[in-house]
């Protein structure tokens, strides 16, 4: 009889460890999908962890979908372009789901370019809520980069 009330008791103490786990995720889930909805976009939507590809078609549409879009206007044969980019790879990743990065080749897209009127590169420009907020020129250091952005969050 002893040996079956601890039996049961054990069962009863594995049973609640299972409802606490269960508990805590779903608590996980509703503070994920809280956050993207705060975030403007749609629980099922990935967070961005890499640059996106931006062309003249898509780049208002980018801006304005995303509450925080940092634009990287570069071109291949850019030595300082080539410098910047890991370190806008890195910023993808450390930022994903706050703010979102993009890739805009000017040579590609001559429009956007001329439309910002962007006479050096690289130039990075901030946009928050589809406006651009900040404009940052030449391969700058990370920290300095990094703090640019945190003004804007």
């Amino acid at each position: 009889m002893r040996e079956e009330r601890e039996r049961g008791s054990a069962a009863e103490s594995t049973g609640e460890r299972e409802i606490e786990q269960i508990r805590a995720r779903k608590l996980r889930e509703m503070e994920e999908r809280a956050a993207a909805e705060k975030a403007g976009r749609s629980s099922g939507e990935a967070i961005l962890d890499h640059p996106l590809v931006i062309t003249d078609k898509t780049f208002v549409e980018t801006v304005k979908r995303y509450p925080v879009v940092v634009v990287d206007c570069w071109a291949p044969w850019c030595g300082p372009c080539r410098m910047i980019a890991p370190v806008i790879d890195e910023l993808a990743q450390k930022y994903a789901g706050r703010v979102v990065f993009g890739k805009l080749n000017v040579d590609e897209n001559p429009r956007t370019a001329t439309e910002y009127a962007i006479m050096a590169i690289p130039t990075l420009f901030i946009f928050k809520g589809g406006e651009p907020v900040d404009v940052i020129q030449g391969a700058l250091p990370k920290p300095y980069l990094e703090a640019k952005i945190k003004e804007w969050l």
